[in-house]
């Protein structure tokens, strides 16, 4: 019996657990539902930005920290001349820029956290310290309360870089960009959903007939905030039951000597490899001419076409869908057949020329043709920068190089909102789309340079 039961233990461990290379293609649709489940939580804020200040405003008026950043907001929107409603605008990016600002300090952290003791229990972190926030947004009767939710979860945000650097851990060099073409996906995916559910869930209002309700710190938008709560929830329960640790031992051993930087911006000034420094700055002046596109498309499309906020849905559902479709399907194709900076520079050039069409739009048509050259560009040049970063980086530091990478993406996105919509007000969206086509120009110049990984 003794010499039986270790080959029956042996015999069941092998039916039990097949080998590396039929796990593979679990574990990539594990990260994409991890990955499409958080960002659905995290998106559900954002039709929500514009009537949560005239909610804060009528609970707490013009006092506090709130009054304060409508009134410098109001100040700044007459000295200039610009419309009413940009007050509101101004008021939306500086929320937005506060969780951009923290992912920027914290992404670096858990990414290099998640090199030395694995990928999986930084995720169970992030995501519980993320459930926090939307716990905390449920019960903001007051304004601070909502700030704190903010900073909570901006600070646990932490989750799509580690879920690129578990993308990095279980694929191999030759897979890997068309890997996180994935992630890509599942990030369009996700924030295509999220402000779906987000504008649905505000049709339920748990003050009709229970007024009382006021008195435990709900307010008309604690059901998204509880919608956005149980995603983070249900995320939780998947990563604990499904997600492997994809970091092995070697790499978390070599990852445990190296020197841990809690300063986002000397960490990303003490990356040591030049190619990786550069594609970082192209993905960085990228996405600054992106982002600015992203915040004042549908402002163009009321200011230039007249469009309501049901055809401005429209118009974002199908950037987003052009946007998965590239990274879901077409950037897998290309990356077969050409180098990952081939590819960036065909999505740059892409980039720029929807840009230019966006621009110079006349017609609703020719909007929609911009935003196909505009979701190919991104969604070519996404991916790419991605696979980049993690080819040229080693085995033990992916989780580091993708969390300063992900980190610069959350700085493009805390300074370029405010930016660009002062831009949008003083001079134009001619002028400012212009800019935004010759800033692509200067990545597409920048990725000239870049060398192909070695295999």
């Amino acid at each position: 019996m003794n010499l039986v039961s270790p080959f029956l233990r042996q015999r069941l461990s092998l039916v039990s657990q097949p080998p590396a290379t039929a796990r593979r293609p679990l574990s990539l649709g594990v990260i994409f539902l991890t990955l499409y489940i958080d960002l659905i939580g995290f998106s559900i804020i954002f039709p929500l930005l514009p009537s949560l200040m005239e909610h804060y405003l009528t609970v707490d008026g013009r006092t506090g920290l709130l009054g304060s950043l409508v009134g410098a907001s109001e100040s700044l929107s007459h000295a200039l001349g610009m419309q009413s409603n940009f007050a509101a605008v101004l008021f939306g990016g500086i929320v937005g820029s506060l969780f951009s600002i923290l992912q920027f300090i914290f992404a670096p952290i858990w990414g290099g956290m998640s090199d030395r003791i694995g990928r999986r229990p930084v995720l169970v972190w992030t995501v519980a310290g993320t459930a926090l926030g939307y716990l905390v947004w449920v019960f903001s009767g007051s304004f601070w309360l909502f700030v704190l939710s903010r900073v909570v979860c901006g600070a646990f945000g932490g989750n799509l870089s580690v879920a690129t650097a578990a993308v990095a851990d279980v694929t191999t060099r030759e897979e890997r960009s068309k890997a996180m073409g994935l992630v890509g996906a599942a990030f369009g995916l996700g924030l295509v959903t999220g402000p779906a559910l987000g504008a649905l869930a505000m049709r339920y209002n748990p003050f009709e007939g229970h007024p009382n309700l006021a008195a435990w710190g709900l307010t008309p938008y604690s059901f998204p905030a509880l919608l956005a709560l149980a995603m983070s929830l249900v995320n939780l329960v998947w990563i604990s039951r499904r997600f492997r640790e994809s970091l092995s031992p070697e790499h978390a051993a070599t990852a445990a000597s190296h020197v841990r930087e809690r300063n986002p911006l000397r960490a990303i000034l003490s990356l040591d490899n030049p190619a990786v420094r550069k594609t970082n700055l192209v993905a960085f002046v990228f996405s600054t001419a992106f982002v600015a596109m992203e915040v004042t498309l549908t402002y163009l499309a009321a200011e230039r076409f007249h469009y309501t906020p049901i055809q401005n849905g429209v118009l974002l559902a199908f950037l987003g869908f052009c946007s998965i479709m590239t990274q879901g399907v077409l950037v897998r194709r290309m990356l077969a057949r050409m180098s990952e900076v081939r590819v960036l520079r065909i999505g740059l050039f892409c980039a720029t020329a929807g840009f230019l069409l966006i621009a110079y739009s006349p017609a609703p048509w020719v909007l929609f043709l911009a935003l196909v050259f505009t979701a190919l560009g991104s969604g070519l040049i996404n991916p790419s920068t991605t696979g980049l970063i993690s080819l040229y980086s080693p085995a033990s530091e992916q989780g580091r190089v993708l969390g300063i990478f992900r980190s610069l993406g959350a700085l493009s996105r805390a300074i370029t909102p405010v930016l660009a919509g002062l831009l949008f007000w003083a001079a134009g969206s001619l002028t400012l789309f212009v800019l935004a086509a010759f800033v692509c120009l200067l990545a597409l110049y920048l990725a000239k340079g870049l060398p192909r990984p070695q295999s």
